[in-house]
């Protein structure tokens, strides 16, 4: 791998998406180095604050700024955790209702509300632009319970679960979960 000379696990970065390379001010997310992946089209792996993704980039990128302060790599956030809306971990609001689809195949719902019938309307509405048939949904299913949203490791399948029961935990939040299969 060439590398770059500042390139090194716990560099602080600044970072411009390929995008955004032309705008006249491009944004610079902040971030830092979490490791060099020389077996892996010789990149640097790094994680922008606030990400729970990393993102690997050639080491000459231009929209990649080493900084000169270096740090330990922060840890990733695992363990429970309250959910917000956030496309890059399938978690959507709808008219006030975070959202998300689970299961094997991803075709359930949860939906982090206590009103039974804005669930219902979010459901539907989620279901519909999906295209699935809604005279094949049984909406009497969808039930209620205290849950707890949960960080897996960064490498793994999905980047959250959800249990349930989880009443009295900290960190629960009311659900309707609807199966649909």
């Amino acid at each position: 791998m060439t590398a770059h000379p500042k390139a090194e696990t716990g560099r602080r970065i600044e970072f411009t998406f390929y995008r955004d390379l032309n705008l006249p001010d491009p944004p610079k997310h902040p971030g830092v180095i979490t490791d060099l992946v020389p077996n892996q089209g010789a990149s640097v792996k790094l994680r922008l604050d606030g990400h729970r993704t990393s993102l690997h980039v050639p080491p000459d990128y231009e929209g990649l700024t080493y900084l000169d302060e270096v740090t330990e790599v922060p840890d990733l956030p695992m363990g429970p955790f309250t959910p917000v809306a956030d496309d890059r971990h399938g978690l959507w609001e709808k008219d006030g209702i975070l959202y998300a689809t689970i299961g094997e195949d991803g075709d359930d719902l949860v939906l982090i509300t206590t009103d039974h019938a804005a669930a219902l309307t979010v459901a539907r509405a989620h279901l519909k632009g999906s295209r699935i048939d809604l005279d094949y949904v049984d909406f009497d299913r969808m039930t209620g319970y205290q849950a707890v949203f949960e960080w897996e490791p960064e490498d793994s399948e999905m980047p959250w679960t959800v249990r349930w029961p989880a009443d009295g935990h900290e960190k629960a939040v009311h659900v309707y979960y609807l199966p649909i299969g």
